[in-house]
């Protein structure tokens, strides 16, 4: 597992400075609540005067790593610290060979008579890693991604044609098409053969980016036009399928902690936003991409900017080694990153493993 690295303040900190920083994100990280001055100079090794201590509080709260909340005496980290300590400074807990047994058991046993139904090892995974987070565990099922065998673009009336789709497995699915009034005869023929020819045997994402990538490079002979229906064909069946995204999230309940209650407000507009899987699915889909576990922390993403939640997620794959989709957790900024982050790692390619229900 690896996680990217960035240039941050962190590493301009004095000694003294990073380690303070260190025990209020720990601090707030364990408890969920503002750590203070007395609390500090009672956990440094470093010797500090609670007055000491309160200067270099100061100090990396005009660097905007901490917070000050109107209520407490204490701080907290800000998302921007956070984002930083969980790039500079967290020591990653790697899952115990107990922990690591236990995942690989979970989903074998969902297998364990065959091929694994794809809601079902999808569930056990969103479970799983509910119960390990104490948060809630998320898991978008597979597209269904159906290779092409032939795509023709037939006209119907002015600015309407049919596009029908054949599968590699013999499936047929037909979709309305808004084409321009004034096309030109035999141009659907032209996109249509085109897309036939050149992109048969790969997936509507594939056949989407191949299709592109040669346009792009000037290599295609298709003039403005066929092109505009190139790729009209094949976005018609994408967003078909972006509309209706499936989403299994289990742990809801786990949001409800002590400290979670202090702050229902908050909580209330994160059940909410897990309510809307088509805007949560959109969000796991920028990890599908990802090398490796991709973190978003509070206002990161415009979903869960209000409520101040964190998402970490890592994609899986078939039995090919192709990305399939995402599994995750969501909870408050609180989350324990150096636990969780390796845990979801693992899960995704444990998942991985068992991919016979992927193929």
């Amino acid at each position: 597992m690896s996680l990217a690295m960035s240039s941050s303040p962190i590493t301009e900190l004095t000694a003294r400075a990073r380690e303070i920083f260190r025990l209020v994100v720990d601090g707030y990280l364990a408890t969920g609540q503002p750590v203070g001055s007395k609390t500090l100079a009672q956990n440094t090794p470093l010797s500090l005067s609670p007055a000491s201590i309160r200067s270099v509080l100061a100090e990396l709260e005009g660097l905007g790593l901490l917070g000050h909340p109107h209520t407490s005496a204490g701080r907290v980290p800000t998302e921007h610290g956070l984002r930083l300590f969980v790039e500079g400074m967290m020591q990653v807990a790697e899952p115990t060979a107990q922990e690591r047994e236990a995942i690989e058991r979970r989903l074998a046993e969902v297998g364990e008579f065959g091929p694994v139904p794809v809601e079902a090892a999808l569930a056990a995974t969103s479970a799983l890693l509910s119960e390990l987070s104490a948060a809630a565990g998320v898991v978008m099922v597979p597209r269904l991604e159906p290779r092409l065998a032939q795509l023709s673009l037939v006209p119907l009336s002015p600015g309407r044609a049919l596009a029908v789709l054949v599968g590699e497995d013999g499936g047929i699915e037909n979709r309305v098409v808004a084409v321009p009034d004034d096309v030109r005869p035999g141009a659907l023929e032209e996109a249509s053969n085109y897309i036939t020819a050149r992109l048969a045997g790969r997936t509507l994402a594939e056949a989407a980016g191949a299709m592109r990538a040669e346009i792009a490079s000037g290599h295609s002979a298709l003039d403005a036009a066929s092109r505009d229906l190139v790729e009209r064909g094949l976005a018609v069946w994408s967003e078909d399928a972006a509309r209706r995204p499936v989403l299994i999230v289990r742990g809801q309940a786990n949001l409800l902690d002590e400290a979670a209650l202090q702050d229902i407000e908050r909580v209330r507009l994160l059940l909410d936003d897990l309510e809307n899987k088509q805007s949560v699915s959109e969000l796991l889909d920028m990890a599908r991409e990802a090398e490796a576990t991709r973190i978003f922390i509070g206002a990161e993403n415009r979903l869960f900017a209000l409520s101040g939640s964190s998402v970490i997620a890592s994609p899986y794959r078939d039995r090919d080694g192709r990305v399939v989709g995402v599994l995750g957790v969501i909870g408050p900024t609180r989350l324990n990153y150096a636990r969780v982050v390796p845990m979801v790692d693992f899960t995704a390619q444990a998942l991985s493993r068992v991919g016979r229900w992927a193929g």
